[in-house]
């Protein structure tokens, strides 16, 4: 087998809309530079996903110079969001995340409207303005000062092309079938390696991609999110029926690994990958 190697980067700057895949991104303390740095929040402060809005997947967001970003729909006139400036006591807007409180910054009425007219509900987009000391990692995975955007719970989430071919011919032997073969977007990872045996990754501790080097944190738990259609936003019951017959860890379905840089870098599609622990 040829060595692992860098197949695919990948990068959400808002959280659950569609992203797009550079060929190269910077590695920051808390992820990739502009991943998940803003997201949709119900007025309340809820956040707001893919889980409750599948509308979501069809939306995109690419960056513009100057951390910009530009959002896209179909049926709808892109709108350029500018970063806001920096929040300061009173102006800052609490959203929830699995618990995390986490101050953010609101991105304006033009924004908002956007939003809320693709999800036909009233929303807000927020920006998370120092991710250095907004929301750090748990404590039982990281270590002190640890932080990370609005992604789930890690920083990069890293997948396999092999651990996807094998959970396809899992689901070509199961009762949903036609739903097969899933794309990789349905698992939205950071980044996705190639050249590895399946399901490798769940003994890795410690690996280097290219120059930066990551700690492996956990395994992903994974949701209702992935039984998205990313083009459609319909939802069907693979990849879940299928991980919960394979691949169960205590309450949780399981596929590819969360990871923590341990300093920064720049990562290129093709670096190679290996294995350090």
């Amino acid at each position: 087998m040829s060595k692992p190697v860098l197949n695919a980067v990948h990068c959400y700057p808002v959280k659950s809309m569609a992203g797009y895949s550079p060929g190269e991104a910077a590695v920051e303390p808390w992820g990739l530079a502009g991943d998940r740095r803003w997201m949709p929040a119900h007025p309340d402060g809820r956040m707001i996903t893919q889980r409750q809005q599948p509308r979501l997947a069809l939306a995109a967001a690419r960056p513009l110079p100057g951390g910009r970003i530009r959002l896209t729909a179909a049926g709808a006139e892109p709108l350029d969001v500018a970063v806001p400036a920096m929040g300061i006591p009173g102006e800052l807007f609490t959203v929830e995340l699995f618990g995390d409180k986490v101050e953010t910054v609101p991105a304006g009425a033009a924004a908002d409207a956007w939003v809320s007219a693709h999800l036909g509900c009233e929303a807000r987009l927020v920006h998370m303005d120092e991710p250095a000391v907004r929301r750090p990692l748990d404590p039982r995975f990281s270590r002190s000062g640890e932080t990370v955007s609005f992604a789930d719970g890690y920083p990069l989430l890293l997948t396999t092309s092999a651990s996807l071919d094998a959970l396809n011919s899992l689901i070509a032997q199961g009762g949903h079938a036609a739903e097969g073969p899933l794309p990789m977007n349905r698992f939205r990872p950071n980044v996705v390696v190639d050249h590895t045996a399946p399901w490798a990754e769940d003994e890795w501790r410690r690996v280097r991609i290219g120059d930066v080097t990551f700690r492996v944190a956990k395994p992903c738990g994974r949701c209702v999110i992935t039984t998205t259609d990313q083009s459609t936003a319909e939802r069907g019951k693979e990849p879940l029926r299928t991980l919960a017959r394979h691949r169960r860890s205590g309450d949780k379905l399981v596929f590819g690994q969360n990871l923590v840089p341990e300093h920064t870098g720049v990562l290129r599609v093709g670096d190679s990958v290996e294995v350090l622990d």
